[in-house]
């Protein structure tokens, strides 16, 4: 069998997943391709001839991206920060605009010594673990209340653990649940939480629509049900200058600060845009006594 050039293969994968709506076909089919070959998506000019089998392989993951099948759940991984975690079916894909709010919790506990973490809604633990990655003095605590996600953030702690990293504590637990980490009232640094937002019957992209779960994105009729709960979960744990930052809906620009400002513990709510300027998380810190 002869090789076949591995740019001819990339080329007709990506008019494979243009032709069926993907939203970014060149950068998928590099992706795939890279994934299937083991090297980074920068090498893959290094490797310019593969085996037919290697051409098939490839064609049938691109038909499986052409089905929506969500990349991440093709190649078994999504990124934040500096690590890399499992994900596949029965957890939240995390996604690149949460690198933001990772960022701004990151920039927030600058000068805080051994600083208390708690990511709300961890799902596949993406937050928290990035955390503890960046900040290994850091005590992370993380909750989720669906069994299938919790599964996958266990996976990926004992994972992150085992490579070094300082371990997390993973709860199961529900945010609803006043409760929640009373040892931990008035004593943390940092609340983070990307929240089910999207409000119910919105339309989603079918990657969304079919392989992410339900609850994990749609957050009730106006997508704050969820939301209003982790502002009163987050005024109760935060010490006096700990600060909350919350991901949300674009359409909720004005309603979650609204939510931070309606709790007269919490000052300073800031709205932040993402990538593309729209909105994308807010945040608050609780006022320090007078």
């Amino acid at each position: 069998m002869s090789r076949q050039p591995l740019r001819l293969a990339i080329l007709e994968a990506e008019r494979m997943l243009s032709a069926a709506g993907v939203a970014s076909p060149r950068t998928d089919a590099e992706l795939l391709a890279a994934h299937l070959l083991g090297v980074e998506r920068t090498k893959l000019m290094m490797v310019p001839l593969v085996d037919p089998p290697v051409v098939q392989a490839l064609h049938d993951l691109v038909r499986r991206r052409a089905a929506r099948v969500p990349l991440q759940h093709l190649t078994g991984t999504a990124a934040l920060g500096n690590v890399t975690l499992s994900v596949g079916p029965g957890v939240f894909v995390p996604r690149p605009e949460t690198e933001l709010l990772l960022a701004w919790g990151l920039a927030t506990l600058e000068g805080v010594d051994r600083p208390t973490v708690v990511d709300l809604c961890t799902g596949s633990g993406a937050l928290a673990l990035a955390m503890a990655n960046a900040r290994p003095d850091a005590n992370v605590h993380a909750v989720e209340k669906d069994p299938a996600a919790l599964a996958w953030a266990r996976r990926n702690a004992d994972r992150q653990a085992q490579a070094g990293d300082t371990p997390i504590r993973l709860y199961a637990g529900d945010v609803t649940d006043p409760t929640l980490f009373m040892e931990l009232e008035g004593l943390v640094d940092l609340v983070l939480c990307n929240p089910p937002y999207v409000p119910e019957g919105t339309p989603v992209p079918p990657e969304v629509r079919n392989h992410d779960p339900h609850e994990a994105v749609f957050g009730g009729h106006d997508g704050l049900d969820v939301v209003r709960r982790v502002v009163g979960c987050a005024a109760r744990l935060l010490r006096p200058g700990g600060g909350v930052a919350i991901e949300h809906d674009d359409t909720h620009g004005g309603s979650v600060p609204a939510l931070l400002r309606a709790r007269r513990v919490l000052d300073d709510v800031q709205e932040h845009t993402d990538l593309a300027g729209r909105p994308r998380f807010a945040t608050a810190r609780r006022a320090c006594s007078r």
